[in-house]
C-alpha cells in the first residue's frame, strides 16, 4: 500500500440516517412518498445527486430541477447533522489513523459523491485540513460521470497508481467503481450492517467497523 483514498459518507462519518431523512423530504416533494433506508443503500449511496434525482423522477429531469433539488437536499442534510450533536463526529479511530498515515509518509485523500458545499462543511466542522489539503479532495463538481472517474482523479492527486492504493468504502456502487477504476485493495467500512452483501465483491480484501484497531 503506497496511498489511501477514503470515501466519506458512511465511511469516515456515519450519517446514513441523515441522508434518509433529507432524501425522504425531497422524495415526498417529487413523487409523493419518502425513501427507505434500503432504497437509499441500493439505489443512492455512492451515486451523484443528479442520478438520484433522475431516479426519483423515474428517468429524467432538467438540469435546473436537478440543481435545485440537490441544493435543497444538502441544506436539509447539513441541518440534520448539526442538530444531532451526539453523532456529529468522525468515525472512531479515524483521526488517529490519519496521524499514523502522515507519520509513515503515506499520502491520502478523500473521494466523495458529496457536493462542494458539503465538503466545505465537513472540512470546517471536522478540521480535515489538519491532515488533507482541501484542494486534493475529489467531490461532485458536475464534471464526473461516476465514482470511477473520481477515484482515478483522487489517485492522480496523491500521485499513486490505483493498483497501489487502498480504498475505504461502504456502498455497493462505490466498491464496484473502485474496482472498475483499478483498485484491488478495497476495505469495507460496515456502517450499514451490509457486510454480508459486500465482502464477496471483487477487490474487497477486508472489512472493519471503525478505524480504531488499524492504528
Amino acid at each position: 500500500m503506497k496511498g489511501v483514498i477514503f470515501d466519506f459518507n458512511g465511511t469516515l462519518f456515519f450519517d446514513n440516517p441523515k441522508h434518509v431523512m433529507a432524501w425522504s423530504k425531497i422524495s415526498e416533494m417529487i413523487r409523493g412518498r419518502g425513501i427507505s433506508s434500503e432504497e437509499l443503500h441500493t439505489k443512492c449511496n455512492g451515486v451523484t445527486n443528479k442520478k438520484i434525482i433522475e431516479y426519483l423522477f423515474n428517468g429524467s429531469c432538467t438540469q435546473r430541477e436537478a440543481e435545485a433539488y440537490s441544493q435543497m437536499k444538502e441544506k436539509l442534510y447539513r441541518e440534520y447533522c448539526q442538530a444531532d450533536t451526539e453523532t456529529f463526529h468522525l468515525v472512531k479511530g479515524a483521526e488517529a489513523y490519519f496521524n499514523a498515515l502522515k507519520e509513515k509518509g503515506i499520502p491520502f485523500t478523500i473521494a466523495s459523491a458529496s457536493i462542494k458545499e458539503n465538503i466545505d462543511f465537513f472540512v470546517k466542522s471536522f478540521h480535515l485540513d489538519q491532515w488533507i489539503n482541501p484542494e486534493m479532495i475529489v467531490y461532485d463538481d458536475g464534471s464526473y460521470e461516476d465514482k470511477v472517474a473520481m477515484y482515478q482523479q483522487a489517485a492522480k492527486n496523491i500521485a499513486v497508481p490505483l493498483k497501489d492504493c487502498m480504498i475505504f468504502e461502504d456502498a455497493i456502487s462505490g466498491i464496484q467503481c473502485a474496482y472498475t477504476a483499478g483498485c484491488r485493495n478495497i476495505v469495507i467500512v460496515d456502517s450499514s450492517g451490509k457486510a454480508n452483501e459486500l465482502r464477496h465483491l471483487p477487490g474487497v480484501v477486508n472489512e472493519i467497523q471503525d478505524f480504531e484497531h488499524l492504528v
